[in-house]
């Protein structure tokens, strides 16, 4: 069930959504409703909704900063935006904010519940992200040095200056004779190896949706935004964005 939140300066909308609306229909209940940004930031800490339905200028605090410092704080709520100005810039701003829908005040009855199936919908119908395989190895007893180098690699996928002079180092080896010990017991290079941990890596922090896609990159020990986004794609099969995207929240 998801758990919705309502922030709306004028009252007789704010209670006509928390009460007219049956939100148990849309499998939703209301775990919280707010007057402007700041109370929402306050009620949003108590209750972690998981969609926020919100307008946009109220006092204290607009609905735009609220998102902006919700977000700050790792808050992944869907949000729906209510508001009376029909304004191209407030639409962008809410779109970078992720907001799933855009509503104009006056909004017409079912415009709101018809919004939540949609979203509702989408969830239902949202396959979970791709994994991806990196052990794609044979299979069998590795040797001690294989079996070692294969953990300093997982263990140390997130530096960007990790290479496979560096594990033949750690190893006692020449990186020559390793690389060919590696690629004869598990049928891909160290190289490869170490691309799939750092992806399978930043897959699983994209899930989380707690970082950036930048930062993402960093914590998974590229420098280069650009040649991550393609390595990631090249081997999931989609963009770090839109594999972010399609994670369902808990």
């Amino acid at each position: 069930m998801l758990k919705v939140m309502v922030v709306e300066d004028e009252e007789l909308i704010r209670k006509g959504i928390v009460l007219a609306v049956d939100w148990a229909s849309l499998d939703c209940v209301v775990v919280g409703e707010a007057a402007n940004g700041e109370e929402g930031l306050e009620v949003a800490a108590k209750c972690s909704p998981g969609l926020i339905i919100t307008d946009l200028k109220m006092p204290k605090m607009d609905g735009l900063e609220m998102l902006e410092r919700l977000r700050e704080a790792g808050n992944n709520a869907f949000v729906i935006i209510l508001t009376a100005y029909d304004s191209f810039t407030y639409a962008q701003q809410a779109l970078r904010l992720g907001a799933v829908d855009f509503l104009l005040k006056p909004f017409h009855d079912g415009d709101l519940e018809k919004a939540v199936l949609n979203l509702q919908n989408r969830l239902s119908r949202q396959v979970k992200p791709p994994q991806l395989r990196i052990q794609e190895i044979r299979s069998g007893t590795k040797t001690r040095y294989i079996q070692e180098a294969m953990d300093l690699i997982s263990k140390n996928c997130a530096d960007p200056n990790l290479s496979v002079s560096q594990v033949a180092s750690e190893l006692g080896l020449s990186e020559g004779h390793l690389s060919h010990l590696f690629k004869k017991e598990t049928g891909t290079t160290m190289g490869n190896y170490l691309t799939r941990c750092r992806i399978q890596k930043a897959m699983s922090l994209l899930r989380q949706r707690k970082l950036k896609v930048y930062e993402v990159a960093e914590a998974c020990g590229y420098r280069d935004i650009t040649y991550f986004s393609g390595t990631f794609k090249k081997l999931v099969g989609m963009t770090p964005s839109e594999y972010q995207n399609q994670a369902v929240l808990p």
